[in-house]
């Protein structure tokens, strides 16, 4: 079992912090001024690494793939646009790549890219990604993934739009390498996903079955689902993130706007916090309402030194600094050492 893995300095796995990857994806629109920015705001929003993704409509779509119905919806491309079309016009240069992974180090976050074929694996090798991120529809794509694999760097593996026997494939296939860095995000390959269609416990399906990290890629445009995941053993996530969700483009309109994100990482730290450990106990925020909430034995009458103590002279109320009401059995009978005041609380002392 592999309970956890290394993102360069960072360990990622049970019991830690997830890691979080602010998606901007072709959210750049191929303007390289914007790409710049949304590190920024990924920085700001404080996140783990901001992810971009690495491909040539050339390798990626055939020119007669036929367009997709959600091209036509939120206003995603324009009419008669084909997706070979749409890739090409919104593709990363490559060039960018070195100087925007360098303004990610210096903003104090991860730099990542989703390589969409072989040339590209090699070519963010190049420049040190600290681990490779593969795109839920790439997961069958096996010579893609020994051709990641081989660096043996950590993968991060979306699971959108597969069976179980598509993920044991995969895992395999990697596997094979002896690469045993892996996670493996559940996800929903629906833009914007709806909660119905979630199935968040298939991550609990997932870790079960392959002995390994696995996360949340988040398709929806709420934290709802986050810190449900964050409950069922999430150790990463991934959030497509734009500037403006008004914009034309295939991930603009199920993307969070900067305010959402830096909301949506405070959500999950915020239900990392609250799950706490298992050990039930008396936290240290609740010390004062333990003892001035609770309650203990109190003289119900005066009671003057020297009177053997009866039930009918106590009562049980709050504040707890005195005898626990467990304890009633063991003052009944015994002798006041002083004089007692009525609705004053009981200490061994006093008896």
């Amino acid at each position: 079992m592999v309970s956890h893995i290394q993102i360069g300095e960072r360990r990622v796995g049970q019991g830690e912090s997830a890691y979080i990857i602010a998606e901007a994806g072709a959210n750049h629109d191929r303007d390289l001024k914007i790409a710049h920015r949304l590190i920024d705001v990924a920085a700001e929003a404080g996140v783990d690494a901001v992810k971009f993704q690495t491909y040539r409509a050339e390798t990626l779509y055939s020119r007669f793939t036929p367009r997709l119905k959600e091209m036509d919806e939120f206003n995603r491309s324009p009419a008669g646009e084909t997706p070979f079309e749409l890739i090409k016009r919104i593709e990363l240069p490559w060039e960018w790549q070195a100087e925007l992974h360098d303004h990610a180090v210096d903003r104090g976050i991860d730099f990542l890219s989703t390589p969409f074929d072989l040339e590209a694996v090699d070519e963010l090798a190049k420049f040190g990604v600290k681990a490779f991120k593969i795109a839920s529809y790439e997961i069958v794509y096996y010579a893609l993934l020994r051709a990641a694999a081989k660096y043996q760097r950590p993968l991060i593996v979306s699971t959108g739009n597969s069976s179980l026997a598509d993920v044991e494939l995969a895992v395999m296939t990697i596997r094979e390498t002896g690469n045993h860095q892996l996670i493996l995000l559940h996800c929903i390959s629906q833009y914007p996903a709806r909660f119905e269609d979630l199935n968040l416990r298939a991550m609990q399906t997932l870790a079960h079955a392959f002995a390994m990290p696995v996360g949340f890629s988040d398709h929806t445009l709420d934290n709802t689902a986050a810190v449900l995941a964050v409950g069922l053993g999430a150790c990463c996530f991934e959030k497509h993130f734009t500037l403006d969700r008004r914009r034309r483009g295939p991930d603009h309109p199920s993307a969070l706007e900067p305010d959402e994100l830096g909301k949506y990482v405070q959500a999950i730290r915020n239900a990392e916090k609250a799950l706490g450990s298992s050990v039930k106990q008396v936290q240290p925020s609740e010390e004062e309402n333990h003892r001035l909430g609770r309650r203990s034995l109190h003289a119900l009458v005066d009671i003057s030194e020297g009177t053997r103590i009866t039930a009918k002279m106590l009562t049980v109320k709050r504040p707890a600094l005195g005898i626990p009401p467990s304890q009633e059995p063991l003052v009944i009978g015994r002798v006041a050492k002083r004089d007692i005041r009525a609705d004053e609380w009981i200490t061994w002392e006093m008896i």
